[in-house]
């Protein structure tokens, strides 16, 4: 590699890095506090938070890296247009594929990295995710809830006790039960203990209460009562969707899988998805190579180059999920998620051989210079108010 090409890689890889690690740390945080209940509601230690925050880091990269690549790319290059350095490097008659070169292999290894954390390292990390979850839930009842508290099990159950025992013994139980729509039911116990495998609490020396959507109660004494808690339990492990599934299963799914036969279609799209997007990163590398690669002068009127490439960034990521979840519905459209990222880069390609750039049309051209000519001179006559003042 020349040494302009890897001075122009440096720069865009420095740039990008400064757009990726902010973002990614944005979306990231607000991902985890979204999960804070881990901790609040399980009494999970702080290093068990960590590692579910790190699970998540893998679904959220092949997400934020083709936007950081696009950005990077067209602020270096317009920045170098600006120090007149692209200017200068098509007076000496130097070749185009000096500009290209280390934008599309930068491109290219991103690609790649995308299709092996999508494809080998997400799966499994949503996988480890749910079964951390599951497991902190699964002996909530003996380990976890506070004593004279009421805490929420799941949506519609609530439980307090008094005195927690050893041998898995709790004392003074009170349990709300909203989750059935045709009756509330309200339990207490003197005494109860959960078995071992923390699928059932047996309650002892009680009564419930049934209330039924009319008003009416209905009292009943019981010596001994079975709860039944395999709900909140991991003991069968978690429910794996598609986008928990590896791409070895994804081509060849178990047809006796029961998720599978309810929802075959998100098997197909999550699939087509898996072996397409991964060439988001080159496509908006060749976008931004259309709209920022060429040297330009100053004085013609346009859009920021990185405002164009992320509204052809964020068309095209759109035009993705809508395809994606059109191919769930309907198997015939499948040809469509390929045919977009071939088309778009062979578009590019094409406008790049035959030094072609994409243009704003005139009508908004002579609209947007209007509307920079009317803010410059308001600025003009606010800061001359300023200086008399």
């Amino acid at each position: 590699m020349k040494l302009l090409e890897i001075y122009i890689l440096r720069r865009i890889l420095q740039m990008f890095l400064v757009t990726l690690l902010p973002v990614l740390t944005i979306i990231w945080t607000i991902q985890v506090l979204g999960r804070i209940n881990l901790v609040t509601d399980t009494g999970q230690s702080m290093g068990s938070f960590v590692t579910l925050a790190t699970f998540i880091l893998p679904t959220i990269i092949p997400v934020v890296l083709p936007f950081a690549l696009a950005i990077g790319i067209t602020q270096t290059l317009t920045a170098m247009n600006n120090d007149s350095e692209l200017p200068v490097i098509d007076a000496a008659g130097a070749s185009r594929s000096i500009i290209y070169r280390p934008v599309l292999l930068l491109a290219a290894f991103l690609s790649i990295f995308s299709f092996v954390v999508a494809n080998f390292v997400e799966p499994p990390a949503r996988v480890a995710a749910r079964q951390m979850v599951a497991a902190a839930y699964a002996d909530l009842l003996s380990s976890v809830i506070e004593e004279k508290t009421f805490r929420s099990i799941e949506d519609g159950l609530y439980v307090q006790i008094s005195e927690r025992h050893s041998g898995r013994v709790l004392t003074g139980l009170f349990v709300v039960d909203y989750r059935d729509p045709n009756f509330d039911l309200i339990y207490y116990a003197k005494q109860g203990s959960i078995d071992e495998g923390g699928t059932s609490l047996t309650m002892q020396d009680g009564e419930v209460h049934r209330k039924t959507p009319d008003g009416r109660i209905s009292i009943i004494k019981f010596a001994s009562y079975a709860f039944d808690l395999s709900a909140m339990t991991a003991s069968e492990g978690p429910s794996l969707g598609a986008t928990d599934r590896s791409l070895a299963f994804l081509l060849n799914p178990d047809p006796a899988d029961p998720h599978v036969q309810g929802s075959p279609g998100s098997y197909r799209s999550e699939l087509h998805g898996r072996l397409t997007e991964w060439l988001f990163p080159l496509m908006f590398a060749f976008i931004s190579l259309v709209v920022a690669g060429d040297s330009r002068s100053h004085r013609q009127t346009r859009l920021h180059p990185m405002v164009t490439a992320l509204i052809l960034a964020f068309g095209l990521r759109w035009l993705g999920f809508t395809l994606k979840n059109v191919v769930k519905q309907d198997e015939a459209y499948t040809l469509l998620m390929y045919l977009l990222p071939v088309a778009t880069i062979a578009g590019c390609s094409y406008l790049l051989a035959t030094h072609k750039t994409i243009r704003m049309p005139k009508a908004l051209a002579n609209l947007l210079g209007q509307t920079l000519r009317r803010f410059r001179r308001r600025a003009g006559d606010q800061s001359s108010v300023g200086g008399g003042a």
